[in-house]
C-alpha cells in the first residue's frame, strides 16, 4: 500500500504516510476479512493532477456470511503523477451519518 502513497501524503487529522500504513495494518489485525465497495467516481483531471470523489463502504469481519462492522464514508482524494505513476497525495474521508 505504502508504495502508492506520495512521500508527502496527508490524510485526516494530519495523518502521514507512516500513519496511513499503521491505520491499514490495525484494521487488518482486527478483521480477518476486509472489503471495500466504491460508489460512482467523480474524477476531475488536470495536467499531472487529479481529484477523485466517491462514497466508499468499508466492511470487516471474521469470515462469516455477514460483516462484523461496516461504515459508509464520503471520500475525496488528490492524486499526482510522479515518474510516470499516479501517487495518492491526499485523502479526506468523512463518515456518512
Amino acid at each position: 500500500m505504502q508504495q502508492h502513497l506520495a512521500a508527502d501524503f496527508i490524510g485526516n487529522d494530519g495523518l502521514d504516510r507512516v500513519g496511513a500504513r499503521r491505520l491499514a495494518m490495525g484494521y487488518a489485525l482486527r478483521h480477518r476479512d476486509i472489503g471495500i465497495t466504491i460508489g460512482p467516481l467523480d474524477v476531475e483531471m488536470a495536467p499531472a493532477h487529479a481529484t477523485v470523489r466517491c462514497q466508499a463502504i468499508l466492511r470487516g469481519g471474521s469470515g462469516r456470511a455477514l460483516p462484523d462492522s461496516a461504515r459508509i464514508f464520503d471520500v475525496e482524494s488528490g492524486w499526482r503523477m510522479e515518474d510516470g505513476e499516479w501517487k495518492l497525495a491526499s485523502a479526506r474521508w468523512t463518515p456518512v451519518l
